[in-house]
């Protein structure tokens, strides 16, 4: 189930290790830190605009009710809020951050959830991406805190359409915070649950103290580091540059290592959850009570993502313009789909085991093409075949284009085929999606292209 972090029986030791705090209040607004040397910034969001605003559209996508449309009911943590786009639960302030607010009472809360259209957060072979954010968690301690559930993390990009496939897909949790507490917990989920390599449902975690001032009463920048470079590979977490939990590759079994790592990548998300496995599980009981307090706001300053190197470009963080090749699996949005490795000419991954109803989910800035060049192969049985479609807005939106395939020679016998679509301009939310007759697959897409 989708990030269903219950139990978290391990968490009454580190709550014991507390460290008592010095009051510092850190500066609100500072801006993305200069990219240090040896470094390339991959993509960024410094959350400035006008108070009352949400967050950049191009960047983010704002969950909301109790779950995803066919996943684990509230989110699969047992978290009581509804998530809403409402500017009283998520806004810019107008001082360059980001506010995420939980308002309610008893077992009536809003609060506010939102993950990054990106969903290739991955180092390259030999490099290093760093994750990172300057938070301040929601001001509040105590009874008064008592089911508050601030977090900073990602997720596995297989998860988006398919929200059964957790824990193996992959969770880094950066940053999370129960009831009020002066900590920070770091935690990896991966594997299988209950048990596996990750000690499921409670994942690997450590936990400390936040530095100098506590996590509440000022902003600490949190950071996560996936290590491609040495071997083996590891993973780091950090708070104020302070190393607090690593894990390495050897700890894992070979299939719960690549079912984590060898996907298209992560995308990150920030989120006040109310109530819950975590923050019931470290209290002893239901949260959030009725010394809960309302409406102290997570505030964040800017999330980025550097990747060691500067060799390779990574991915603009503006739809790609069409005269490029799409990579398939860079979908921000899928339904019904995996991820294989493909045998076509520059390697990496193709979408597979495509059938009637799946789709894939793109934002794409549109001059007037006119021609849609799909890579596609197919191993399906005779008489099997389907209709490759290009829809905007949404899986049922205009239709501007599509092809028909049927069996190339086999699952990875790749060739390129044409359609004509009807031009369009500016920056569309595209859709590939696909229609058969059959309930069988029928196609692998491993990139596109739009062109005149």
């Amino acid at each position: 189930m989708a990030t269903l972090r219950v139990g978290k029986r391990s968490l009454i030791g580190w709550i014991a290790a507390l460290m008592t705090p010095v009051l510092c209040i850190g500066v609100a607004n500072a801006a993305v830190p200069a990219t240090p040397s040896g470094w390339t910034l991959v993509w960024s969001d410094d959350f400035n605009g006008s108070a009352g605003t949400l967050p950049s559209s191009t960047n983010w996508i704002i969950d909301t009710g109790h779950g995803y449309p066919g996943g684990p009911a509230n989110w699969g943590t047992g978290e009581i809020q509804n998530y809403t786009s409402s500017t009283s639960n998520l806004s810019l302030d107008g001082s360059g951050n980001l506010r995420i607010t939980p308002i309610g009472s008893g077992q009536n809360w809003t609060s506010a959830r939102i993950e990054s259209r990106r969903a290739d957060f991955k180092p390259a072979a030999g490099r290093i991406l760093r994750i990172e954010g300057r938070i301040q968690m929601p001001n509040v301690t105590g009874d008064a805190a008592l089911g508050y559930w601030p977090a900073f993390w990602a997720l596995g990009s297989p998860y988006r359409g398919n929200y059964w496939n957790w824990p193996g897909i992959g969770e880094f949790d950066i940053m999370e915070n129960v009831n009020g507490i002066n900590q920070v917990w770091g935690v990896l989920h991966c594997g299988v649950t209950p048990g596996g390599n990750c000690n499921e449902t409670n994942g690997l975690g450590a936990a400390r103290a936040c530095p100098g001032s506590s996590c509440q009463s000022a902003f600490h920048t949190y950071r996560f580091e996936w290590d491609r470079s040495i071997t083996p590979n590891q993973f780091r977490w950090y708070v104020d540059g302070v190393n607090y939990h690593t894990l390495s590759q050897n700890q894992f079994d070979a299939t719960t290592w690549n079912n984590m790592t060898s996907h298209a990548g992560y995308f990150l998300l920030l989120n006040v959850a109310m109530g819950g496995g975590f923050p019931n599980g470290v209290a002893g009981f239901g949260t959030p009570t009725a010394a809960t307090v309302s409406g102290r706001p997570m505030v964040v300053d800017y999330v980025a993502v550097w990747q060691s190197g500067t060799g390779t470009t990574p991915p603009p963080s503006s739809p790609p313009p069409t005269g490029g090749v799409i990579q398939a699996e860079s979908y921000t949005a899928q339904q019904g789909t995996q991820l294989e490795t493909t045998t076509d000419a520059g390697g990496g991954q193709n979408v597979a085991y495509i059938s009637n109803g799946d789709w894939l989910r793109y934002s794409v800035n549109f001059t007037g093409e006119t021609q849609f060049n799909a890579r596609v192969a197919s191993g399906a049985a005779g008489g099997v075949s389907g209709l490759v479609q290009v829809r905007l807005g949404s899986p049922t939106g205009t239709l501007i284009g599509q092809m028909s395939v049927a069996n190339t020679g086999g699952w990875q016998s790749w060739r390129t085929v044409p359609a004509n679509i009807s031009p369009v301009t500016g920056t569309q939310t595209v859709y590939i999606t696909f229609s058969s007759g059959q309930p069988a697959d029928f196609v692998n897409l491993n990139y596109f292209s739009f062109s005149r």
